[in-house]
């Protein structure tokens, strides 16, 4: 795949293409580029992602702070696994946010990036205001010279694959539905920094991790199998807990602390990667710091075996 950035950089050739933000680049999406790369061969032309820089709602409101589900980076790798020839980069601006989705058409896909055949999201809107619907868009492309074409959606488990439904399960801690959405485990990568040592005390040392992209969506608060990477070599095992350490009197501030199983050595200032596989339980307040160990080892050994199948 070839990145292109918009409007530095314009496309020539005859393009089947869709529009949209991406996030996280799920099983939805990968379900629409397919299509797109198919309309694309039977055409002749060049298969065309077009996608933004940052999400729009930040440009249009300041205050706005979206929970991604991928990071730019990330984002871009997964669009690059996906098998089509084209992703133009848009940066998107107050400018841009003015434009109609008839300007739009016009002026960004027809003329500047070459779209023959537009692509739409079952549920897809674009333009200032967002007010218009397909068949507005098939009136504007007649008009145009941009022939548009509704997309199937994609259903997984009787429910019609999103980012917004992605999120809303992350955010139950439904891990295992938003990886059955996403089509792989969620991820999240911080830093490790200085925490408040408790766990090792414990016999459970823990990595107090600073998740390197504050935009990026923290599953809902609780206890986790994870797969972490960074440690080493090679994926570990951990249990990871998203929450405000209510036996240890923490505060308000939230914390997202992984154990990993089978592992000694220093962590600090390390970038580790981890994968949720499962939430094994809420986080609660225990009576004492016995009854938490005794917790935290029924939770090691449930990880133990869960990622033994899990691998």
């Amino acid at each position: 795949m070839k990145f292109i950035s918009y409007p530095y950089e314009t496309n020539d050739k005859p393009a089947v293409a869709t529009i949209g933000f991406f996030d996280g680049v799920h099983r939805g999406h990968l379900f629409l580029i397919e299509q797109v790369k198919r309309l694309a061969r039977e055409q002749g032309r060049t298969s065309l992602l077009v996608t933004f820089d940052s999400h729009p709602r930040q440009v249009m409101r300041k205050d706005y702070q979206p929970r991604l589900l991928s990071t730019l980076a990330e984002k871009r790798g997964w669009l690059e696994a996906s098998g089509a020839d084209l992703c133009a980069l848009l940066h998107f601006t107050d400018e841009l946010s003015r434009l109609t989705a008839r300007e739009f058409m016009e002026q960004v896909l027809h003329d500047g990036l070459g779209v023959k055949t537009l692509v739409i999201g079952y549920d897809h809107r674009f333009g200032h205001g967002r007010s218009e619907g397909f068949d507005e868009y098939v009136r504007y492309g007649l008009e145009i010279g941009i022939q548009v074409v509704r997309a199937e959606a994609c259903r997984v488990a009787q429910v019609n694959v999103s980012s917004s439904v992605t999120r809303a399960f992350l955010l139950e801690g439904e891990v295992e539905m938003a990886a059955r959405c996403l089509g792989r485990f969620y991820e999240l990568t911080g830093r490790v920094v200085p925490g408040f040592r408790v766990g090792r005390e414990l016999g459970f040392p823990t990595a107090n991790l600073q998740v390197t992209d504050g935009l990026k969506l923290v599953p809902g608060r609780g206890v986790y199998a994870v797969w972490v990477y960074g440690a080493c070599g090679r994926p570990l095992k951990g249990m990871l807990n998203i929450g405000r350490r209510p036996t240890m009197d923490n505060g308000d501030a939230l914390s997202v602390e992984v154990h990993l199983l089978h592992f000694t050595g220093d962590l600090y200032d390390k970038e580790l990667r981890v994968e949720f596989v499962r939430r094994l339980r809420d986080e609660k307040k225990f009576r004492n710091s016995a009854e938490l160990m005794r917790q935290l080892r029924a939770d090691a050994a449930q990880v133990e075996l869960l990622l033994a199948h899990n691998g």
